[in-house]
């Protein structure tokens, strides 16, 4: 086997069970926790921006024998004047940061890519960089890192853990596929977990006839509103209940009466700019996390009698092995040099979200979205198959 890669990882907090510990920790001990099965990638330096009660940091630098730093640059230097690693990671999720006026939490994600890219100007050398989740709050933030990556070249890859998960059962839409209509489902806290269901959304519709073209207007509906548009055929009420369908825990009782006063339930409406329409639904109130999470997906493909669903496997508690999947696609990044993916999915969902967001501010306004004119072609990266790795104890 060929040594590992060096890699630095910047993160906001290290603490159990934060996106940090689930992702860097795997690059540490592997998929496990165990030591074994590791990955071609071996953790060089470490940036941590605060340090909560509970950091594992220190104490993890001290066992495995990386270097804590005290900034992005050191991390990726290891304190010289020339790159030191070959891949970095950037996880900006989890830790105390202020939220706007539409309720978007302002993690250092922009921050901590342009201090990467501003070490790759100094030190005259690009490589490989993840992002982990939705790029930015802000659009404009989002649309810089994606062009200064493109402008510097640099190999770059992002997203959720949604669409690299077990599914249940086993789908992948035929690429070309003359897909009709959609929906996705989702619960949780309406902006986080809100993108994991956009993600699950577009990694399925992006594969309809023509790849991806974009996306034209978004709405943001709650309250009466989203039954409203339900009963005038503004989204498919049999998709949605085929989600429902596949959802593994929910509430007894009517779901349209326990979303209508549920704060952070909505229904968002997104027009593409094909024509094609598609909704995804936060049913908190009604649906909750049960084995496997909550985010599902249906979608009616042309001439066929049935809809086509799936629940996107959520394996928790530890080790959570969908973040496993994750990795997997970073270390294919860093060895190779190639993003397995297009990073275009997460700066179309995450331009989608900062517009839903706008959209549920201004009291479910219809926001037109001329912005995200972005084509791409989807690729076949696998999602996780065969048996899900039993829970243990760290």
């Amino acid at each position: 086997m060929p040594d590992p890669k060096p890699v630095a990882a910047a993160v906001t907090v290290y603490t159990r069970h934060s996106h940090a510990d689930i992702i860097v920790g795997k690059v540490l001990e592997g998929p496990l926790h165990d030591g074994k099965n590791l990955y071609q990638l071996k953790l060089a330096s470490l940036y941590v921006d605060q340090f909560p009660t509970g950091d594992l940091s220190r104490d993890l630098a001290k066992k495995h024998g990386f270097r804590l730093c005290s900034s992005i640059d050191e991390a990726l230097t290891l304190g010289g004047d020339k790159l030191a690693v070959e891949g970095v990671l950037c996880v900006g999720e989890h830790g105390k940061y202020p939220e706007n006026e539409k309720g978007q939490i302002q993690y250092p994600r922009r921050k901590f890519f342009e201090e990467v890219t501003k070490t790759f100007v100094r030190t005259k050398k690009v490589v490989p960089v993840f992002n982990d989740k939705h790029l930015s709050a802000a659009w404009d933030d989002a649309r810089w890192m994606c062009d200064r990556a493109r402008e510097l070249m640099i190999p770059f890859l992002a997203g959720s853990t949604i669409p690299l998960t077990w599914r249940k059962p086993d789908l992948t839409l035929p690429k070309g596929c003359e897909l009709t209509d959609a929906v996705a489902l989702g619960y949780g806290p309406f902006e986080g977990y809100g993108f994991h269901m956009l993600e699950g959304l577009q990694c399925m519709v992006e594969r309809r006839k023509g790849g991806e073209t974009g996306v034209k207007a978004v709405t943001a509906l709650t309250g009466d509103a989203m039954w409203q548009a339900c009963d005038r055929g503004d989204f498919s009420k049999a998709l949605l209940e085929e989600t429902i369908h596949r959802a593994p825990a929910y509430a007894k009782g009517d779901y349209r009466e326990l979303t209508r006063k549920t704060k952070d339930a909505g229904v968002w409406l997104i027009e593409y700019r094909d024509g094609f329409k598609a909704a995804a639904a936060m049913l908190n109130g009604f649906l909750y996390e049960g084995d496997g999470g909550a985010f599902c997906f249906a979608g009616q493909i042309k001439g066929e009698d049935k809809p086509r669903s799936c629940l996107f496997y959520l394996q928790q508690p530890d080790p959570f092995a969908h973040f496993g999947e994750l990795v997997k696609a970073i270390e294919k990044l860093i060895t190779t040099g190639h993003p397995p993916y297009p990073v275009e999915r997460t700066l179309l969902t995450t331009g989608i979200l900062d517009a839903i967001m706008t959209s549920r501010h201004a009291g479910g306004k219809r926001v037109e979205t001329p912005q995200l004119n972005i084509a791409y072609q989807p690729t076949d990266w696998p999602h996780a198959t065969g048996p899900i790795p039993k829970v243990i104890k760290r």
